[in-house]
């Protein structure tokens, strides 16, 4: 079955509010829905590391940005009433496992309050018509087990985070049968994405796998690695927020047909172990790049996470088109290269998302 593609021409004009702009993937979508010509606002808390993507990139000056928090609901209310979009996105999070372990209260106060005020502040903006909620792939009851979770699996979480994501995929549902999606309720169409382990450019999130590496080969250090046998759905960002962008299309056109839940991760056997991924990356680094096992104590992480995405290949007609490999290939090549100065870094990440969309616009999907 072959792709189907975004439509740039669907966003061109479009009123789009993304919650979290300043992180990682808030920045890559950003920059995404910039290059499609929508009108993007932003509402978050200032980026959470230094160096970050939105600073390098640039990212603010296509759009609107606001500073907030969506723990305070009446900010959050206020700002969509201000600024009634058409398309939601909502991605702020508390998105690390281990520091959840450290402030389970914000991760829950964030994770989930954060997107219970948000749906609720949607209601009062009738502009809005489609909401999608980013979870996490984190979200399942995960037991270790080396299954694919579907959607219709159940929710759970042995740590925090994990626990905060399906609370916020609960929490979401509640909202779309009591509130949204038809009768005397709420226009909006509203659905849940859930990715995978996302890679790219412009990462430097504390306790993630690539930017521990990237800091280490910058710094002459050498990496520790933990749990280097843990499998991890591994995909470039760009993967999942294509399903992002191809889902509010969806909704727009169908609401009551796609509001439900969705996994967006990688083909079968791009499932790789975090051991085979540092492998693959010291090949394509070179020299400079050191690793070893972390045999220290560490929090409680799940051995094995994979995705079954046939929902979204057979019913969205959505297809990964980076293999993990050429993930990785993108991946290091923005840092060796855009740290060099800030246009470097946009302009990279625009050369990427052309380079992403060209088999498309070639017809090879």
């Amino acid at each position: 079955m072959e792709g189907v593609e975004v439509n740039p021409q669907f966003w061109r004009g479009k009123k789009v509010f993304v919650t979290g702009h300043t992180g990682f993937k808030g920045s890559w979508l950003s920059i995404l829905l910039q290059s499609f010509g929508a009108d993007v606002i932003g509402f978050s808390l200032p980026p959470p590391t230094q160096p970050n993507l939105f600073t390098l990139a640039g990212v603010e000056h296509g759009m609107r940005s606001i500073v907030g928090d969506v723990r305070d609901f009446d900010q959050v209310r206020n700002v969509l009433r201000q600024h009634p979009a058409e398309i939601v996105f909502h991605m702020a999070a508390q998105a690390l496992v281990r520091r959840s372990y450290a402030d389970p209260v914000g991760t829950y106060a964030t994770n989930v309050m954060g997107t219970v005020h948000l749906l609720t502040a949607v209601r009062e903006v009738p502009q809005v018509k489609v909401v999608v909620v980013v979870t996490s792939d984190k979200c399942y009851q995960n037991d270790g087990k080396p299954q694919a979770f579907g959607e219709s699996d159940p929710m759970g979480g042995y740590d925090p985070y994990s626990s905060s994501k399906g609370c916020a995929e609960l929490a979401t549902a509640a909202f779309r049968s009591s509130f949204f999606n038809g009768g005397a309720k709420s226009a909006a169409a509203l659905a849940t994405a859930r990715a995978g382990n996302v890679i790219g450019g412009g990462d430097w999130g504390e306790d993630r796998l690539i930017p521990d590496l990237i800091r280490a080969a910058f710094d002459g250090r050498v990496a520790p690695i933990r749990n280097p046998e843990a499998v991890r759905p591994w995909q470039h960002v760009l993967e999942p927020l294509s399903g992002y962008l191809l889902l509010a299309e969806k909704l727009w056109e169908d609401g009551r047909r796609f509001s439900e839940g969705w996994n967006f991760g990688p083909r079968e056997e791009d499932a790789k172990s975090v051991r085979w991924v540092v492998e693959r990356c010291a090949e394509l680094w070179g020299e400079g790049f050191a690793w070893e096992a972390d045999t220290g104590a560490h929090p409680h992480e799940a051995p094995y996470l994979k995705l079954d995405c046939t929902r979204a290949r057979t019913k969205l007609g959505w297809q990964p088109r980076w293999d993990v490999t050429q993930a990785l290939s993108a991946t290091l090549a923005w840092y060796k290269i855009a740290q060099r100065s800030r246009q470097d870094a946009r302009e990279l990440l625009l050369e990427q998302i052309d380079a992403y969309q060209a088999p498309v616009e070639a017809g090879k999907v």
